[in-house]
């Protein structure tokens, strides 16, 4: 599954199917994503960093996509920006929407792949009209600047 936080907006999920390799994640940038970022303003398009999560679908291919479709603005492994792989304490998505999708999806239980899947869509649906959101993106500059104060180090306790 792929989403993302942009400034006060959800975008996505969108259900990357089968396994995940460098192959179908290009395919997905290259195919899906465009779709997937046709509301964004082009200004905003064209100040936007991509947040790359450097896993093993991170492929030459993926890394040239990316700098030629975000050149000197995405973030992720062997990219422009550094980024280790695992690194959910500045990450929305991480610290904050994924917990609360989870919540939602498995507040009762789930018995179908399909059934799943409407669920995950309801949550995100739910997640786009909440104002929860705007504190999570607006987090991003508060954990950024705990982050630099601790040197990179554990800062969670400074927030």
């Amino acid at each position: 599954m792929w989403c993302t936080v942009l400034d006060d907006q959800l975008i996505g999920p969108f259900i990357l199917e089968g396994r995940l390799t460098g192959d179908a994640y290009l395919r997905f940038l290259q195919e899906e994503l465009p779709r997937l970022l046709e509301d964004v303003p082009l200004n905003k398009l064209g100040r936007m960093y991509f947040q790359h999560d450097g896993t093993p679908h991170s492929s030459r291919e993926v890394r040239n996509f990316l700098n030629s479709r975000f050149p000197g603005r995405w973030i992720g492994r062997s990219g422009p920006h550094n980024w280790p792989a695992r690194s959910p304490d500045l990450s929305p998505l991480d610290y904050c929407v994924w917990g609360w999708m989870k919540e939602l999806v498995h507040s009762a239980k789930v018995v179908t792949r399909d059934e799943l899947l409407g669920r995950i869509l309801d949550a995100a649906d739910h997640i786009r009209n909440s104002q929860r959101k705007l504190r999570a993106t607006r987090a991003v500059h508060n954990r950024a600047a705990a982050c630099v104060a601790a040197g990179g180090g554990i800062f969670e306790n400074q927030l």
